[in-house]
């Protein structure tokens, strides 16, 4: 039930914790296995010396004893060298860190995508018809097999996800165009803690998305109702007001990353490292989070009904809660409140209690723990851990083992869940569970 150790090339603890907690996730290794498809028919040798994809699904595939090795420790210095090929200069005889190096894996199979040959756009076909060459030496291709279309959105890794963005004025209460934009993991600050009360992941996710205040912004519609009450031909100098800016998230990801930022400065200027414990569960709710499109008054005006008749508003550490960004219905809070340690929740088999949600409040985002990297030790010197899941079987290789795995560089032995959920967590990979529900109206969607 263990997997292979990894071996320290010098202060690489960054990179063995990161590769153990990517190899806990099977969506991620599964899009590298279609991702890599492409490089199949690719007859150059050493293909794996080329691209980040194929280097890192060897990796990963042995860490998750997909691919069979004979070594107990293995050695992973051939990503350090693929990656100095990508133009990243990381030495190994220096303290790095796993976060950084998480984006600077992602972003680089972003790139290694974007090098995909792409299929000519119909707009350039004008190209062709004024040809420098003589009709002699053009050759008809069209017998080839055509190029594959390569689609941008399918080839998206499933760390991919999109924030959303809401401004709205507090003078004319005119929202501006909703924006969205990209990340691969969700970087949390903690918030200051309240004195005898224990900080969640709820907390820091509530902190996340708090609206705050943005001064002396230009308000197109505020100057718009200005310019009408005044004689035409008259100019009249652009409104600024006071906007209430929301971050929501408008595409959650298959494979969610949740870095807590453990980085603080003193007063002198100098870097600390908070070592308070954030309080996070097996299993991850993140409806209450999602972005949602705004829908017709009517509509909206019976949902905010509902909602008062379930919650109400209320102050949650410091963070004023709105009803409708209120926590799960007062009868579930108990027991899934995203953080909260009760021993009712601390489940051996790796099962979620679905049958307790009501049928109308069964959550659509639901994730998984599937991985924690720990860090130990003050903001200059260190050492990273993970916390994993052991493989499953062979005989069922789509089931989640509920064993878990303590991981420091080539020492590996076994874990217990309230172990894990007791750690220090620096990040957290949780992958999404589909309800039977959802599994069905993907089937569904599969036939039309």
């Amino acid at each position: 039930g263990l997997v292979p150790g990894l071996l320290n090339l010098g202060n690489t603890c960054f990179m063995n914790s990161l590769l153990q907690g990517l190899s806990s996730c099977p969506s991620f290794i599964k899009w590298l296995e279609e991702f890599t498809a492409q490089y199949k028919t690719d007859q150059q040798q050493p293909t794996e010396h080329r691209h980040l994809s194929l280097t890192l699904l060897h990796l990963l595939r042995a860490l998750s004893c997909q691919e069979a090795t004979e070594d107990d420790v293995l050695d992973a210095s051939c990503l350090l060298e693929v990656l100095r090929m990508y133009r990243w200069q990381i030495s190994s005889f220096e303290e790095q860190d796993a976060h950084e190096l998480f984006h600077v894996l992602t972003s680089s199979l972003e790139d290694e995508r974007d090098r995909q040959p792409r299929v000519t756009h119909l707009f350039d076909v004008h190209l062709l018809e004024q040809p420098e060459i003589t009709q002699k030496q053009i050759s008809c291709r069209t017998r080839g097999s055509l190029p594959p279309v390569s689609n941008h959105w399918k080839s998206q890794h499933p760390f991919h996800g999109r924030l959303t963005s809401n401004m709205v004025c507090k003078h004319c209460e005119h929202q501006s165009p909703v924006r969205y934009d990209t990340f691969d993991s969700l970087s949390l600050s903690i918030p200051a803690a309240v004195w005898g009360r224990p900080m969640t992941l709820d907390h820091c996710l509530h902190h996340f998305i708090s609206s705050e205040s943005v001064k002396d912004v230009v308000c197109d519609n505020c100057t718009k109702i200005q310019a009408e009450g005044i004689l035409n031909g008259q100019s009249i100098e652009n409104q600024r007001t006071t906007f209430v800016k929301q971050l929501k998230l408008g595409k959650l990801p298959q494979c969610l990353c949740i870095h807590l930022q453990r980085l603080s400065w003193s007063n002198q200027g100098t870097p600390l490292k908070r070592h308070e414990h954030v309080q996070f569960n097996e299993f991850l709710i993140m409806d209450i989070y999602k972005y949602h499109i705004p829908v017709h008054k009517s509509s909206q005006n019976e949902l905010n009904q509902k909602n008062s008749e379930e919650t109400t508003p209320g102050t949650k550490e410091g963070i004023t809660v709105k009803p409708s960004d209120a926590e799960p219905p007062s009868g579930t809070k108990p027991l899934f409140m995203n953080g909260a340690c009760s021993s009712s929740f601390l489940m051996s088999s790796g099962t979620f209690p679905l049958a307790a949600f009501p049928e109308c409040s069964s959550p659509v985002y639901l994730y998984r723990l599937m991985a924690v990297v720990v860090h130990h030790g003050d903001m200059h010197s260190g050492h990273f851990v993970t916390y994993r899941r052991s493989p499953p079987s062979p005989k069922n290789p789509v089931s989640v083992s509920s064993q878990w795995l303590w991981i420091s560089d080539d020492t590996v032995r076994k874990a217990s869940l309230q172990e894990v959920l007791s750690s220090s967590a620096y990040l957290l990979f949780y992958e999404r569970v589909h309800s039977r529900v959802q599994h069905q109206s993907l089937e569904l969607r599969a036939e039309e």
